[in-house]
């Protein structure tokens, strides 16, 4: 291996003539390129691929998934989008943001390219899984779409709960009309049938 020296199960640089071989866990620590896309190939840090954006980072860029400062010049650990060419990252940053985002929903973090910046970090050897994003796994945001669904009065009457509500008449709950997020029954607030809206005491 061209980088920790031992020797094992190697992969050869896909270079032509080019008779550098390693680990493929050793390639990530010693400036190696692979691309996780067909063919799968590898290179060494002399022929790996190279970003073709002539620009560099302003004085104290930050990363802006870290909010770490980055390089001040292109290298392989630290990267900028193609599109924008104002987003600049550390490889290891970009790298976890395609774990979680999955294939759909990656993207730059800056200017939110993705096709673009997605083909670009294929050839910069970013693997980018084809999947769901990880914020979908075991229905995370579930809760977001339900909808408020007990009593928030100081003193709920309801002879039921707080939890329990009729379809209509003075144990119907109503939901604040400005945030939806407090609910009432009419009753427990004294609002009667005629009244059709309720804002709670944050709103």
């Amino acid at each position: 291996c061209c980088v920790c020296g031992q020797t094992g199960a190697t992969i050869m640089c896909c270079e032509e003539n080019c008779d550098r071989w390693f680990h493929l866990p050793c390639a990530k620590e010693g400036g190696c390129v692979t691309q996780y896309i067909t063919p799968y190939s590898s290179y060494c840090p002399e022929h790996r691929p190279e970003q073709d954006v002539q620009v560099t980072p302003e004085p104290g860029t930050e990363c802006p998934i870290c909010m770490e400062p980055v390089e001040d010049r292109m290298t392989f650990r630290t990267m900028v989008c193609p599109a924008c060419k104002r987003a600049w990252f550390h490889r290891d940053c970009i790298q976890g943001q395609a774990m979680r985002a999955g294939a759909l929903f990656f993207q730059c973090p800056l200017c939110r390219d993705g096709e673009a910046f997605a083909v670009e970090m294929f050839i910069m050897g970013i693997r980018i899984p084809f999947r769901q994003p990880t914020w979908e796994d075991n229905d995370a945001f579930a809760d977001l779409g339900e909808r408020h669904s007990w009593c928030n009065a100081k003193k709920c009457l309801y002879p039921g709960g707080r939890d329990e509500a009729e379809e209509e008449g003075p144990w119907e709950l109503l939901l604040c009309s400005s945030c939806a997020a407090e609910g009432t029954h009419r009753r427990c607030s004294r609002l009667t049938k005629r009244i059709h809206h309720w804002e709670c005491d944050s709103c």
